[in-house]
């Protein structure tokens, strides 16, 4: 994996062509290659004559260093063998009724068409449509032929069209292409054909209707984690107690709010898996009964005292579930630990007594370190059985995953 991918991810130097088509949804392509580009990406851009009649070549300039292409002809050289074979991946969005039937029958009568017989690399279409339009018979067999091909296609979303009328047939929208993207460029990676299960995000344990005793993680973590492990080329589930992010192309996600909730979904899912990274962070007691009504001030007085009870310990459940079935071949576990406090010591303990191949710890705001719950940044230390900790200094948090995948890659069967 190289220093480009630690820091930016796949899309670090890829180069991508966009074909942008005919579609009021072509205002979306310009998010679309402006997230591209800030993710490393280089872009070269082909506008259809039907595409500039929505949005202008000009704008596509301001937005991407790479070319902008606007017909078949150039002073120099033949556009379409060049953007064919420089290109990573070929992405059209909006891709229109029109030039999905185009492609499909392979009508080389303009330079994205031309280009798109001409790739060997992975093609992405973004329909974008009236509903009636993708419900055609005609559309659903062009896809069909598409995808026989081996074109991805991604979406069509529901919700209102430029008509005022609403169904299936919307562009996504570009954070949602970007993990479409991501996941194709991505699944030639060095775990493809591994299975990662990765929690994310803090459980709620429910005091009354109303309230719930809860942490501040935000899950940021445990997505980056799990984008990450995408992006090398593994299938992911994504167990968590937030909201799936925008980008989730690629992940099955399980949705959770509580400890129990949580340790259910990881048994359910460990067998199956390669790889467990344990980045949610998960209550250590709840309520021991769960008021059915709110509480409410006047029915306690001045005082109200919680009777609490432990939850699952998920982790080391998992690693008795694996010993239980024999070591070999089973699921490598990746351990966190949040501490204020003498970290190396109370990660070595967390180590030994979970029994778990590594641990991911660090150091939280109100103790010696000044990692903060939400933020964008981490700094971790990676402590595995029988080798010196690792330091990793404060970096974003998907470039720290890549380096937590890195250790946690040696733990898994060839």
């Amino acid at each position: 994996m190289n220093d480009t991918i630690h820091n930016r991810g796949v899309l670090a130097g890829a180069r991508v062509v966009v074909g942008v088509t005919g579609s009021i949804a072509a205002y979306k392509s310009a998010a679309l290659v402006s997230a591209l580009v800030q993710h490393g990406a280089h872009v070269d851009v082909i506008l259809t004559e039907a595409g500039a009649r929505f949005v202008t070549a000009a704008t596509f300039a301001a937005l991407t260093p790479g070319e902008v292409h606007t017909g078949m002809f150039a002073p120099r050289g033949i556009p379409h063998i060049a953007l064919a074979a420089d290109a990573d991946l070929l992405v059209v969005a909006p891709a229109t009724a029109r030039t999905l039937a185009r492609l499909a029958h392979g009508t080389a009568d303009d330079l994205l068409a031309l280009t798109a017989l001409g790739t060997r690399a992975p093609v992405l279409v973004a329909p974008a449509m009236e509903a009636e339009m993708w419900a055609h018979p005609a559309t659903r067999r062009n896809v069909a032929q598409l995808q026989a091909d081996g074109v991805a296609v991604a979406g069509p979303a529901s919700g209102r069209h430029a008509s005022g009328a609403g169904g299936v047939g919307r562009m996504l929208e570009s954070d949602a292409l970007v993990g479409h993207i991501r996941r194709l460029l991505g699944r030639g990676g060095d775990l493809a054909g591994k299975r990662c299960l990765v929690t994310a995000g803090g459980t709620r344990e429910p005091l009354d209707p109303v309230r719930v005793l809860g942490n501040r993680s935000s899950g940021k973590m445990g997505v980056a984690l799990a984008r990450a492990a995408r992006d090398r080329g593994a299938a992911v589930t994504l167990v968590t107690t937030a909201a799936p992010p925008a980008d989730d192309a690629g992940f099955a996600i399980r949705g959770v709010a509580t400890a129990a909730e949580m340790h259910t979904a990881v048994m359910a899912g460990l067998d199956s898996h390669d790889l467990l990274l344990m980045a949610a962070a998960v209550a250590d007691y709840r309520p021991a009964a769960a008021a059915q009504r709110k509480i409410k001030k006047d029915d306690r007085g001045a005082s109200l005292v919680l009777h609490l009870e432990r939850t699952e310990d998920i982790v080391s459940a998992a690693a008795r579930r694996r010993r239980e079935r024999g070591n070999a071949g089973g699921t490598a576990i990746v351990a966190f630990a949040a501490e204020t406090e003498r970290l190396e010591e109370r990660a070595r303990a967390k180590l030994a007594g979970k029994r778990v191949d590594l641990v991911v710890g660090n150091l939280i705001a109100g103790g010696e370190g000044a990692s903060v719950f939400g933020s964008d940044d981490n700094e971790v230390l990676l402590v595995a059985p029988e080798a010196p900790p690792v330091a990793l200094p404060a970096m974003p948090k998907e470039q720290a995953a890549h380096h937590i995948l890195d250790a946690a890659r040696k733990l898994l069967a060839p």
